[in-house]
């Protein structure tokens, strides 16, 4: 039976957040604890791509459902954050056994689960590498940086949602929180939870909490669907190592100057928006990336050429696979670029495509510039100016009207642009 203070601090967390997937065994019993402990609350269950009867079972519990057509934890949160009330929220995984209301009467912003008894079945890599990450960013050093059972007050959910994507969820909320200037709080409690033991299903499932904390310690951005997402555009300069000196250095610079814009860009939107802003990061790209090419090409024609095509590529930088698809398309019809960067491009697809990453304007500028400067090698004297003009009415086009927008409505383009692209 509660205490009088349980009761209070129960009442005070608005909704209950669960990411499941194929948890059909499990999902009942943990729905039902929670509206226990929680009477007051809202149980959001979030079921990404199950394949079993999950969401019915949790449905039967009691729980408000909420179906989605793909995987992701973090995925899963932030859209069960969205369709939660205002207040308070408590996170918890599908597979707990145990109560979690001592978490709710804690005074911190972010309060987290610390299993008294942990079980686990792997060797500890990725929970050390997430409280190496956490420390770096924050001089945090957490007991359990990968527990998914959380009270995330008023402060901390604006400040952390939307989580980011898959399983690095855990590791970049702690960072936002204590980045924010926000308390954090780790409470011994007496659960338990299906452990992963050490076979392969065991070590794929820790080998992608790895990579999704490291990925969610690095610069992220929002997508198109709300989800945030890595972005790891800046790979696209890491070719530069083989490419000929003075490609790999331009391109390098145009991507550094693109995440610039993905770090600290503001509201403003097109050229006529940056230009009438003055400061911002778009007026960088608008000066910047030009400037770079005049000193790679030693030519304002070849400045002017890379410029436009860094802008065009970024245009198109509005849907997964968009701009990868275009710069691929351009380097088979006109041949390869030196230096591999078509095979970063073909890496990046699959991931662009799912959503587990984002190229943001780093990728898609230094891409766009990967095909100018390819242009100006190739092209002599007043060959350019068709090429400039071409570009110049794209970017025209892009600013008067949405270039997504008519690929979208001409039928054999918006073929290719879905091919790939789960739906």
């Amino acid at each position: 039976m509660q205490s009088p203070c349980s009761r209070l601090a129960a009442s005070s967390v608005s909704s209950v957040l669960v990411a499941a997937r194929n948890e059909e065994s499990g999902i009942g019993d943990t729905v039902a604890q929670l509206r226990k402990d929680f009477p007051s609350a809202e149980v959001i269950v979030v079921v990404g791509a199950s394949t079993d009867e999950t969401a019915e079972r949790a449905e039967k519990a009691g729980a408000v459902v909420i179906r989605l057509n793909r995987p992701g934890k973090g995925e899963a949160l932030s859209a069960g954050e969205r369709a939660a009330p205002q207040g308070a929220l408590l996170l918890c995984d599908a597979d707990l056994r145990g109560s979690l209301a001592p978490l709710a009467e804690s005074n911190a912003d972010l309060a987290v689960a610390v299993f008294k008894h942990p079980v686990g079945g792997g060797f500890g890599i990725a929970k050390r590498v997430a409280r190496s990450l956490i420390h770096l960013r924050t001089g945090f050093r957490p007991q359990e940086p990968l527990s998914g059972q959380r009270f995330v007050g008023e402060r901390a959910r604006i400040a952390c949602f939307p989580v980011a994507g898959g399983f690095g969820c855990e590791t970049r909320m702690t960072i936002d929180a204590l980045r924010a200037g926000l308390r954090l709080e780790e409470i011994p409690l007496d659960l338990e939870h299906r452990a992963t033991g050490r076979d392969a299903v065991g070590f794929a499932h820790r080998g992608r909490q790895l990579v999704d904390a490291v990925l969610s310690a690095g610069p992220l951005g929002i997508n198109h669907r709300g989800v945030r997402l890595p972005l790891l555009g800046w790979a696209v300069a890491l070719p530069g190592l083989w490419a000929p000196r003075r490609t790999g250095v331009a391109v390098a610079a145009i991507a550094a100057i693109g995440l610039a814009d993905d770090l600290w860009s503001g509201p403003e939107r097109g050229v006529a928006g940056h230009l009438r802003e003055g400061r911002t990061t778009g007026v960088l790209k608008l000066v910047g990336i030009p400037a770079v090419a005049a000193v790679a090409t030693r030519s304002l024609r070849g400045a002017l050429l890379v410029g436009l095509s860094a802008n065009a590529l970024n245009q198109l930088d509005t849907k997964p696979g968009r701009a990868l698809k275009a710069f691929l398309g351009v380097s088979l019809f006109r041949g390869m670029p030196e230096g591999g960067y078509s095979l970063m491009a073909v890496l990046l697809v699959p991931y662009d495509l799912r959503e587990r990453m984002m190229l943001g304007d780093a990728g898609s500028n230094a891409l766009g510039a990967v095909l100018g400067l390819s242009l100006v090698a190739s092209l002599r004297g007043r060959a350019l100016w068709p090429a400039i003009a071409l570009l110049a009415a794209l970017n025209v086009l892009g600013e008067r009207r949405s270039l997504g927008k008519l690929i979208e409505s001409t039928p054999w383009l918006a073929r290719i642009d879905r091919l790939g692209r789960p739906r």
